[in-house]
């Protein structure tokens, strides 16, 4: 806790130099408290202060981890071995969840213990007390997620404020409680219009209690505490005021991962805009680098319906042609899966800048699935085959387990999600913008959150759950064909209906790094202590990759061993230890 009382104010010296100017301002504020005066002094000042908030999001960054890397302590990725799911996490020393928030938690309660100085309506003081809330509770909220209780901090601390430094963790409910007393307080207050194009305004409020709501009642819910259904009553109140306003998303489903500018784009809600030679991110170059080499397991390929809208393994379904070949694997299938993964192709040109068909027929296995790519993405800059690394170098084929390194797999199913050539055979200087609050994470939650309290209903469904499998070309879902035999795959232990609504989350929202999350909220970590398989190959083909069993044919298998159960314990993550000697009143999270 030693860490909260930095202080780490946002000091603006073009405020305080304007201010400085002015000698009625001069006359009015005492010199020791110039800066803080000024700065809260008038609207336009508080805006400019309250753009650092923006920085708390986690958005595309220069470094080779993103939201991708946290959905590799799921079921659905793989990225190698990961401490979390192997039961080898121990408790660190520091842990930047933890002393960021706190950071950007003080940097809030300075603006909001503040705004008192300001002479602006009571009207636009609400305003800013709402967007300081919204970044408040957003911090919050990422320690409730992951460490459970911790210490409530609702003014500016001083180091006379020893009772609340040095004091013991507030509970669960007091931190849930209080987070969507302020979310509440934010939906209310912040302006309809926010400050202008892509600021926080009223519905980015609604969507971030969305979020909050339906992960705290359903960890509730499934974790044996109590009152879930105030939690996702504010979530579907949130979600459905957001349903009925926002009618329609971005058709291209690839747009929403690759364009240069989601500006007035259908369902965007709020995003991070990029601009050439100005701020880049590294993801697109990562995906298309040695940087990251993550995969889409087995399970997360099988998610992925038949256009029919049916389960690929449920009996009746005669779209589903096998997957032990790759091109029949591939065909019928939910679009969006060719934009997680790049569909089976061969060429010549492999690591050269050029390449050429192995065949004149378009239909031959060697090439059928270019043109449909293309007609799915709208083709160059955005994906397109053959698959390439950053600086244009041809992959021959796909599954490329030996071939170009930089866009190599280990177990068959590459993760392209983030892949565009905007800045075209530039390294490190990706301009595609990324999404931060969208309709369709909105729709799910929704859709999730009336199932959870028994309102899920086929009009539910059209408003929700179908959008977003029309732009992935499959049928609607039609709740009266969903039975207990409906997907022979399912987890016995989840309602079909249930079952499927979870599946349109884990397809929609697959790289986005939500699904660790889910499968805590939903104690279903066990998911991810399964064995993570890849695509079927025979030994003979690719003598180098492991198949289970060291079988001569079958599905990759690229981590030896399997890890054991997951520890109920590890459900929260410890605080880290340089905390507690700082604080002996702080408790550790049990098991730690």
């Amino acid at each position: 806790m030693k860490k909260i009382k930095y202080i780490l104010i946002y000091v603006m010296s073009g405020l305080l130099l304007t201010a400085c100017e002015s000698d009625k301002f001069l006359e009015q504020a005492p010199k020791d408290e110039l800066s803080v005066a000024t700065i809260f002094s008038t609207y336009n000042n508080i805006k400019t202060y309250s753009w650092g908030f923006y920085d708390f999001f986690d958005t595309y960054g220069r470094s080779t981890s993103w939201s991708a890397t946290n959905d590799l302590d799921g079921d659905l990725m793989l990225g190698g071995r990961r401490s979390y799911i192997y039961g080898e996490y121990n408790v660190p020393s520091t842990d930047g969840r933890y002393t960021r928030s706190y950071s950007n938690i003080r940097k809030v309660n300075i603006m909001l213990d503040n705004l008192y100085r300001a002479e602006i309506t009571e009207e636009e003081r609400n305003h800013w007390r709402g967007v300081g809330l919204f970044f408040r509770s957003h911090e919050y909220f990422k320690l409730l997620s992951t460490f459970g209780g911790v210490t409530w901090v609702e003014n500016e601390l001083t180091d006379q404020d020893t009772d609340i430094l040095y004091g013991p963790r507030d509970s669960r409910d007091v931190v849930a409680d209080n987070i969507l007393r302020d979310l509440l307080f934010a939906v209310d207050n912040i302006k309809p219009n926010g400050d202008g194009d892509n600021t926080i305004n009223a519905d980015v409020a609604r969507a971030l209690l969305s979020r909050f709501g339906l992960f705290e009642g359903t960890w509730r819910k499934y974790h044996g505490l109590s009152n879930s259904d105030k939690f996702l009553s504010a979530c579907i109140t949130a979600s459905k005021a957001l349903v009925d306003k926002y009618t329609t998303i971005m058709a291209n489903y690839d747009r929403v991962f690759n364009s240069m500018d989601l500006a007035d784009q259908p369902g965007i809600l709020l995003y991070k805009h990029y601009v050439i030679d100005e701020l880049t991110h590294w993801v697109s170059t990562n995906t298309r680098s040695t940087n990251n080499k993550y995969d889409i397991t087995r399970k997360g390929i099988d998610k992925f319906l038949t256009k029919n809208g049916l389960p690929i393994y449920n009996s009746g379904n005669t779209q589903f042609l096998g997957d032990k070949n790759p091109n029949d694997e591939f065909k019928n299938r939910d679009d969006r899966l060719l934009i997680m993964t790049p569909p089976p192709y061969r060429v010549s040109g492999d690591g050269s800048q050029n390449f050429g068909y192995l065949s004149s027929n378009p239909s031959d296995p060697s090439r059928e699935y270019f043109p449909i790519l293309e007609a799915i993405t709208g083709g160059f800059p955005y994906k397109n085959l053959p698959d390439r690394n950053w600086s244009g170098r041809v992959t021959g084929e796909v599954p490329n387990f030996t071939r170009l390194v930089p866009t190599q797999t280990n177990n068959g199913y590459r993760f392209w999600k983030v892949w565009n050539e905007h800045n075209y055979k530039t390294s490190s200087a990706d301009i595609s913008d990324m999404p931060l609050f969208r309709m369709g994470e909105v729709m799910l939650n929704y859709a999730e959150a009336t199932f959870e309290m028994g309102q899920f209903n086929q009009t539910v469904a059209a408003a929700t759950i179908n959008k977003l499998r029309a732009r992935g070309g499959v049928v609607p879902m039609d709740l009266g064909a969903i039975n207990s035999d409906f997907d022979p795959m399912r987890d016995a232990s989840v309602d079909p209906v249930l079952w499927e609504i979870r599946r349109e989350r884990a397809i929609e929202l697959m790289g986005d790094g939500f699904r660790r999350e889910d499968l805590r909220r939903w104690k279903k970590m066990d998911y991810a202590t399964e064995v993570k398989l890849g695509r079927w190959i025979k030994k003979s083909d690719y003598p180098t990759v492991k198949i289970q069993d060291n079988a001569p044919e079958g599905y990759v298998q690229f981590l030896d061993d399997i890890p054991g159960a997951f520890p109920e314990y590890y459900y929260l993550y410890p605080l880290p230890s340089e905390e507690l000697v700082i604080n002996p009143n702080l408790d550790q999270n049990p098991g730690w």
